[in-house]
């Protein structure tokens, strides 16, 4: 305990900022796994890393070796699971920083005209799928298509979404106020847990909202009800005055301004159990490979251990029975000590019975290879084997011998 409070008492300004950017990283790390479902996939990489090192630390060492070819090839395990996870990852990084640029406010009254138009639709009980592009291109993740360039109208979105229009089935895109595409096909979700007991519509609509940063809404032409997908969440209004309110907060998410103190508000108050855990799980790694990895000087005692005994013999006493060694190595080496991992070994192969002078060379130590020997005390152990005195085993008596007197 005292030498963790040490190591934290050595946090510097750079170790604290290296925390709190990887903290960052881990964090983004476990929402993206929520949101592309891919927890169990994460869960089985973290138990195989913990049977690495319970494997390493107890000796299995074939476990060991499998399991360290496994992970060697870890990373193209990931990409190759991940790929299209890893490609939005990498397209909302990009993103980031231009997001300032990006945000381009809506018309006035696309909201009136959305909310009217759905409104309307789900009286009707008619089938609609709108998507609202936000800040990640949409094309990419978009199969066939009319292009249109029109301007948005409750009128043109009844027209369109009329069952008997050809493209009544397909989703309208909609980019900065204006019908970019119609009859457009969306990649369908495979989270069945949200999709129980919807159709089609709504399969489209979360697996866009999973891929990318869209706002989609949807009418169900079975029950007449309003859906909104958004961030891989599917969810279903109980009107359209509650459509009306999420759409005023999208705009309202869409001003830089107000973006700003959105953003401060959930970087210190959303998901702070969440964010604590990797806090707490990247504050353990770094006491466990910064201070860990830094060079550290130690003196320990060895035990003298003699092999190989000749037959008949034994020993009888070993002076020293200790030996002193300075070792040079990492701080975390020095922490994964145990016992098994240091003694003097001596061959006494070739010994006779008596007293006999050992030289230590470095063969003869026993220690984790991380570690180097500095110096050590005494290099010479005397070593003094006694004979093993011999019991005599009685000859067998034969069955049915009798012992006479004399003939």
């Amino acid at each position: 305990m005292r030498g963790l409070l040490d190591s934290l008492l050595e946090i510097r300004l750079a170790d604290a900022i290296d925390i709190l950017l990887v903290t960052s990283l881990v964090y983004a790390g476990i929402v993206w796994i929520r949101r592309t479902q891919a927890g169990l996939v994460a869960g089985g990489i973290v138990i195989l890393g913990g049977l690495y090192i319970a494997a390493q630390s107890i000796g299995l060492q074939l476990t060991a070796w499998l399991l360290q070819g496994f992970f060697a090839i870890f990373l193209i395990i990931v990409v190759v699971i991940f790929q299209e996870e890893l490609r939005q990852l990498f397209e909302r990084l990009a993103l980031f920083s231009l997001r300032r640029n990006r945000r381009v406010k809506p018309p006035a009254g696309i909201n009136d005209i959305l909310v009217e138009a759905m409104a309307d639709l789900a009286r009707d009980r008619i089938g609609a799928l709108v998507v609202l592009q936000c800040e990640q291109p949409l094309r990419r993740h978009v199969r066939g298509g009319i292009e249109m360039g029109a301007k948005l109208s409750v009128p043109l979105l009844k027209s369109i979404f009329d069952p008997h229009s050809p493209g009544h089935d397909g989703a309208v895109i909609v980019e900065n106020g204006r019908i970019a595409l119609f009859a457009a096909h969306l990649p369908l979700s495979t989270n069945f847990q949200q999709l129980t007991g919807v159709g089609t519509r709504h399969s489209a609509a979360l697996g866009l909202a999973e891929l990318t940063d869209a706002l989609c809404l949807l009418v169900s032409e079975e029950r007449g009800r309003i859906s909104v997908a958004k961030d891989g969440t599917l969810a279903t209004l109980r009107d359209a005055n509650e459509l009306a309110r999420v759409l005023a907060a999208e705009l309202d998410a869409r001003q830089p301004e107000r973006s700003f103190r959105r953003t401060v508000r959930q970087l210190l108050f959303a998901n702070w159990f969440t964010r604590l855990a990797s806090l707490a799980v990247v504050l353990g790694m770094w006491l466990l490979f910064v201070p860990g990895s830094r060079p550290s000087e130690q003196i320990l005692r060895m035990p003298v251990e003699v092999v190989n005994l000749p037959d008949g013999a034994q020993v009888e006493s070993i002076e020293p029975s200790e030996v002193q060694a300075t070792f040079a190595g990492p701080q975390r080496a020095f922490a994964l000590l145990t016992s098994r991992d240091l003694a003097v070994t001596i061959d006494a192969r070739r010994a006779r019975p008596g007293q006999k002078t050992f030289a230590i060379a470095e063969e003869n130590l026993r220690h984790p290879p991380s570690l180097s020997v500095q110096n050590l005390q005494p290099r010479r152990v005397k070593v003094t084997l006694v004979e093993v005195p011999t019991v005599p085993v009685p000859a067998p008596t034969l069955p049915g011998a009798k012992a006479s007197a004399g003939d």
